[in-house]
């Protein structure tokens, strides 16, 4: 049979585990595509059926030809520009597959993408990717058995491991720093207790509460996104309760924003949005901000030309993982069943994944691995995976087969009632 060209479009940090499940199945040949070429090279050194490229996703005409001579199209690049990739990808009629939440710029594809033959699949990654895989297996048992999901929490943090929590905020980025800076900008949309609640991105740490996950562990969990449409998407219309959002370390700060760059103006209000419960945490947080640089007057290295990738860099700097040291996915569902005799339950199913020193992280595992099940599925064929159109992993037919090769790769949540 022909070999099969595969174009993965940008590093990101979790690229190599995709690269290195996909190289298992010996048709495949795999382009990496990179801004520059030294990124790209170090995505997947010496394995096999591999080549580097330069390419900048911002440039049409050589985006163009790379998807013309390719079957099928990975994006890993900023969510941005998944939409432009997807329109010349239906154009050559090419499949595409994202590990990125579907944006409402996606979502407007679906007819042509249809109409194309082509199917654009999404959100299988971790979160999201993961948690749909064990959420919609969850709620199909419950409901094969007459229960409702009355109540669902789901909270996923990538965090550094606790002995690697070493610095003043308890952070290290295991992806994108812009990535995950841009989901603090994000506003929380949830259900609770019947009612529809709205807060505004300024506001989410602000509701950021203890949240139990495992013994050992002290984290805060806060809402974001928009929870909503997956009572829609989960087939749960009976709950009263739909709450998906973050953890993060006790203690992780917000974001900010002040009248100057002068440190009395960022401590200031730094102060006033925080309200700290005592000068303790208060000094903490600050010193975790000036440790950072963010209070320095040290000219700054602009990336390109705006305040955010200026601040990746910085953030990239003094908040990556050094060798040696190992990251945290910590994933967990709740939820509160009522029988149909009235009895009541809760149960969890949680993921707890430690990357391995020398060698992937816990992020690039869970997220790479499951793209990788997901895009060899589509390739060989799987029926529910082959459907034109957009796509996501809410239904059974295409949760089922990724979770069930997922946890041969030991990647599993677990199963407890509380």
């Amino acid at each position: 049979m022909a070999d099969i060209r595969i174009l993965v479009l940008g590093s990101g940090m979790v690229a190599a585990p995709w690269v290195e499940y996909l190289l298992r199945n010996e048709k495949n040949h795999v382009t990496i595509a990179c801004r520059t070429l030294s990124t790209a090279q170090t995505v997947a050194p010496g394995l096999p059926r591999v080549r580097a490229i330069a390419l900048d996703v911002s440039l049409t005409t050589e985006l163009d030809s790379q998807i013309a001579s390719h079957d099928l199209i990975i994006s890993f690049v900023p969510y941005v520009y998944h939409a432009s990739v997807i329109k010349l990808a239906i154009k050559y009629k090419v499949n595409v597959v994202t590990t990125s939440y579907l944006s409402d710029a996606i979502r407007e594809l679906d007819t042509p993408a249809k109409e194309a033959g082509v199917v654009v699949l999404n959100e299988v990654g971790v979160d999201p990717g993961v948690n749909h895989l064990y959420a919609i297996k969850k709620i199909g048992e419950v409901h094969a058995k007459g229960g409702l999901i009355k109540e669902f929490y789901s909270y996923c943090g990538g965090l550094p491991a606790p002995e690697r929590a070493d610095n003043p905020l308890g952070f290290k980025f295991s992806w994108s720093p812009r990535g995950a800076l841009l989901s603090q900008f994000n506003s929380a949309h949830f259900l609770s207790r019947g009612k529809q609640v709205k807060l505004s991105n300024k506001d989410l740490m602000g509701v950021a509460k203890p949240y139990f996950v495992l013994d050992g562990y002290n984290f805060v969990a806060y809402p974001n996104r928009n929870s909503l449409p997956f009572q829609e998407f989960y087939g749960i219309p009976e709950a009263d309760t739909v709450i998906r959002g973050s953890l993060r370390y006790k203690g992780n700060p917000k974001a900010i924003g002040a009248e100057d760059s002068s440190e009395n103006a960022l401590v200031s209000r730094v102060k006033e949005l925080c309200q700290f419960p005592n000068r303790a945490e208060s000094e903490r947080i600050l010193s975790g901000l000036r440790w950072i640089g963010l209070f320095s007057s040290e000219q700054a290295t602009v990336r390109e030309d705006n305040l955010l990738d200026t601040l990746c860099a910085q953030l990239e700097k003094e908040l990556s993982y050094q060798p040696g040291e190992r990251d945290l996915v910590i994933l967990q569902h709740k939820f509160v069943i009522e029988w149909h005799d009235g009895k009541k339950e809760t149960f969890t199913s949680t993921l707890e994944l430690y990357g391995e020193p020398e060698g992937y992280s816990g992020m690039a595992k869970s997220a790479g691995v499951t793209c990788g099940i997901a895009s060899q599925l589509l390739l060989d064929g799987y029926e529910a995976l082959n459907t034109p159109g957009v796509l996501a992993p809410y239904k059974k037919e295409i949760c089922d087969p990724v979770r069930e090769l997922l946890e041969k790769e030991g990647i599993k949540m677990v199963e407890e009632l509380v």
